[in-house]
């Protein structure tokens, strides 16, 4: 009797294949234990993806592209112009918080030339102190004990200010020339050691000495034909905020072609 003939087999799989897949199953269950390990913040995960949804320009199914985009916008202007007005109400604040002193001191001093100014601008103001109250003609030490007194008032506002605020302080002189072989050499010289002292003045006050600046114009800055009223030092008062808005426009090397 004749026997049956065997059936052909499947054609198997090429043994490569198996081991792939075995290597892709280890690997995912590496990342499993990864991802079972790791600490995500939900929030975080969240921000993530707002952010890279709109970099990339992904928009919500459920809405036209033009609605989309008007929401965008309309939530970026708007928390731009809440960054500006918290900006500019903590620099008025600050500025009738100093203007006050100011009317003290000048209620004290009899004498017009002893006034002392502030002048406001754009996210900033500025104090002009006079010559008779920090420094007299040729001079650059702070000796005077009203000015030391007036600077320890003004450090006392800063201090209480509920943000921090960049100050400059900027020394002028007269146009009287000043010529020595020793420091100081000329009016440059004497305008920049004014502003330094003042500088250390405020430090000595608990000023944290990273928002002081020290500028110096000597005498070509003039602020009228008195030589007494030239002779002055100013203290500018200006937001970080600000500054980044002018440090991030176009400058020149940004036009060069």
């Amino acid at each position: 009797m004749a026997k049956d003939k065997c059936p052909e087999c499947p054609k198997c799989l090429p043994g490569w294949l198996v081991q792939f897949g075995d290597l892709m199953s280890l690997l995912l269950t590496f990342f499993i234990l990864l991802l079972s390990m790791a600490v995500m913040d939900k929030k975080k995960v969240e921000e993530y993806f707002d952010v890279m949804r709109k970099a990339m320009g992904f928009i919500d199914a459920s809405t036209d592209v033009e609605t989309q985009s008007e929401k965008y916008s309309t939530q970026n202007s708007n928390s731009q112009d809440d960054s500006v007005d918290s900006t500019d109400n903590a620099m008025e604040q600050a500025a009738e918080e100093v203007s006050d002193l100011v009317e003290q001191l000048n209620e004290s001093n009899v004498e017009e030339t002893e006034q002392i100014k502030l002048e406001k601008g754009k996210n900033e103001f500025t104090l002009d102190i006079p010559s008779t109250i920090i420094f007299e003609e040729g001079e650059y030490l702070l000796t005077n004990t009203n000015a030391k007194r007036f600077i320890a008032k003004i450090a006392r506002v800063i201090r209480t200010m509920p943000q921090t605020y960049n100050i400059e302080v900027i020394g002028h002189t007269s146009a009287s020339p000043y010529q020595d072989d020793k420091i100081p050499r000329d009016n440059w010289d004497i305008s920049a050691l004014r502003s330094i002292e003042v500088v250390k003045e405020l430090i000595k006050n608990r000023i944290d000495p990273s928002v002081l600046k020290v500028s110096a114009y000597a005498s070509y800055h003039p602020k009228s034909e008195k030589a007494s009223d030239n002779r002055r030092v100013e203290m500018r008062f200006f937001s970080q905020d600000n500054q980044e808005e002018l440090l991030s426009e176009e400058n020149f090397f940004d036009r060069v072609e």
